[in-house]
């Protein structure tokens, strides 16, 4: 995908994830935030031809290299896209939970030792993310796996890490059901955690390399 960028579908119906993720939450977050992030982002490169052939993935590998003019809105509205694109994916409803004896499954037992454990270090992650951010669960190059937790809408593939699941824990993703029970929010997306699309993810691990997207 590179410019103009366009909003990716959600993979489900608005109302799919009820009642963990309230349908009248995503047509917003979706409909309305990441389309806003989509727009400001065309809107920012739109004069700077040089980069329109360049896709998402390599003009925020990039970052460091682009005109000061664009960069920081490169940076938080196409680390919103990316993210954003990330997070609906890594969601469905009564999906398959982590199949024992994956990559992944023994990846996380390897780290964490349960899947439990890895959910209440995601949720500490996220619960202790100051303001606006996200969790994470990514994995580096020889499949070894973190939690790691951003500011705003940061990106981490100029860090060559591969991201698995991420959680958004901005207000907008949860307020208007859960107010301000961050706590509560968490523990229902964990009901509705994609672990297909997550192994998936993780199977890029040896061979995903942003630098040449």
């Amino acid at each position: 995908m590179n410019y103009p960028f366009s909003l990716t579908p959600l993979p489900y119906k608005a109302d799919s994830l009820e009642p963990y993720i309230d349908t009248e939450t995503m047509n917003i977050h979706h409909g309305k935030h990441v389309q806003a992030y989509v727009d400001n982002l065309n809107s920012a490169i739109k004069d700077y031809s040089d980069y329109h052939s360049w896709s998402l993935e390599k003009l925020l590998y990039n970052l460091d290299n682009l005109p000061e003019a664009i960069r920081a809105a490169v940076r938080n509205n196409g680390g919103g896209v990316f993210n954003h694109d990330l997070f609906f994916s890594i969601m469905v409803k009564e999906g398959k939970g982590l199949q024992t004896g994956s990559s992944l499954s023994i990846a996380i037992e390897k780290k964490f030792g349960s899947l439990e454990n890895l959910q209440a270090e995601l949720k500490q992650a996220g619960l202790t993310q100051f303001g606006s951010g996200w969790a994470w669960l990514v994995s580096d190059r020889e499949g070894n796996l973190q939690v790691l937790k951003t500011p705003n809408q940061d990106a981490l593939i100029g860090q060559n890490l591969i991201p698995i699941i991420n959680l958004d824990v901005w207000e907008h993703a949860y307020y208007l059901l859960r107010q301000n029970r961050r706590p509560e929010y968490i523990d229902n997306f964990f009901k509705v955690v994609n672990w297909e699309a997550a192994e998936a993810n993780y199977a890029k691990h040896t061979g995903l390399d942003y630098s040449k997207m």
